[in-house]
């Protein structure tokens, strides 16, 4: 159970697993990763994450990606290119804007700042750097062929989502879903290679960012568990199919749950209330964690994916969680809401850590 059942802020002494941060993604953009929030410069602004304040807000343990983006024109002031963004199908530009991240989080590790996970098959870490880390790719451009995957893993990536909002050379992302294109694009051929090549070195699947048909190819090709890293409940969002594609339908969590995978709770306002301008409660975010639980029919297969910055400022964030300090408030609201002891610390960790102990 919690070290001390009074502060909802210790799980096992070890604090949260969040499994969706950018925080390389942030460096990229101008932020001072090693200042406190106030002084951090860049874009999103006012700011949760840095490094200094996820360590006191006792987040140890995290996702966090290599974040790239393809554009229709390179040229343009928002592309940015080198850095995370690149042209569409240049495989090789991908390729530099992924390694460029990566080594960022090498870079932090050789000066003690992180930690990565172990590859496959070796235990958890003791905790000997203030945050454990995990790579996830979000869209898996950067992978010039399903055949450099090995590279990749032994690198730190332990999780895969194949796309972002839009087209990979490997899947579809949930923009493709649309109205007029219900279920939007599916996995490529080279889609189909990468999720054997994942089986293979054991990467898990990252659905959040997938199209509804890709999520179904993926479920058809594989047996493997699926996870979604970053996503809420389509059904507790308004009528809003814009809004509801980013997010998972029933049948899709309950798939995740038959897995054994686990669904990381977004707190992009808009994804928590539909507020396309304001911030959700911290109501309306429990009432997406106890819809999947729910769903799933255990509360196993849930934890946090907050994508704390990830595109939006802390001013986006439900009210009253301003920065990862804040986290407690959830662990209390599910508290007072019957949760165990236990199963709040599934929530905040012990969920997490299980599938990327197991995968």
């Amino acid at each position: 159970m919690l070290s001390d059942p009074h502060d909802p802020n210790d799980a096992h002494g070890l604090g949260w697993f969040d499994a969706h941060l950018d925080l390389a993604y942030l460096a990229e953009t101008g932020r001072d990763m090693h200042a406190e929030p106030d002084d951090c410069r860049g874009r999103y602004q006012p700011a949760a994450v840095t490094l200094p304040s996820l360590a006191s807000g006792k987040v140890t343990a995290c996702l966090g990606t290599i974040f790239t983006q393809a554009v229709p024109d390179p040229a343009s002031p928002e592309a940015e290119t080198g850095a995370f963004a690149y042209p569409i199908d240049d495989a090789e530009a991908a390729r530099v804007c992924g390694v460029r991240q990566l080594k960022l989080y090498h870079a932090w590790r050789d000066a003690g700042l992180i930690q990565l996970l172990p590859t496959h098959g070796n235990p958890w870490p003791e905790q000997a750097a203030p945050l454990t880390l995990g790579v996830l790719m979000e869209c898996a451009d950067p992978i010039v062929s399903p055949d450099d995957l090995g590279e990749w893993v032994e690198g730190g990536v332990v999780a895969i989502g194949m796309s972002w909002v839009y087209q990979s050379r490997y899947a579809g992302g949930n923009a493709t879903d649309t109205k007029q294109h219900r279920g939007g694009t599916g996995l490529t051929d080279l889609g189909r290679s990468l999720v054997a090549a994942m089986d293979e070195h054991r990467v898990l699947h990252d659905a959040s960012h997938l199209s509804r048909r890709s999520l179904d190819d993926l479920f058809e090709v594989t047996d493997a568990m699926v996870v979604a890293t970053h996503s809420n409940a389509a059904s507790q969002l308004p009528n809003d199919y814009s809004i509801r594609a980013r997010n998972l339908d029933d049948e899709a969590i309950a798939e995740i749950g038959r897995r054994g995978g686990v669904v990381g709770l977004n707190l992009f306002s808009l994804l928590v209330s539909g507020n396309d301008t304001g911030r959700a409660t911290i109501d309306d975010a429990v009432r997406h964690v106890e819809h999947i639980c729910e769903v799933m029919g255990h509360r196993r297969g849930i934890g946090l994916g907050s994508d704390m910055d990830g595109g939006f400022p802390a001013d986006r964030l439900p009210t009253g969680i301003d920065q990862p300090s804040d986290l407690a408030k959830l662990s209390s609201a599910l508290l007072e809401r019957g949760w165990s002891a236990p199963e709040v610390a599934g929530f905040m960790r012990t969920n997490w850590q299980r599938v990327l102990s197991t995968r």
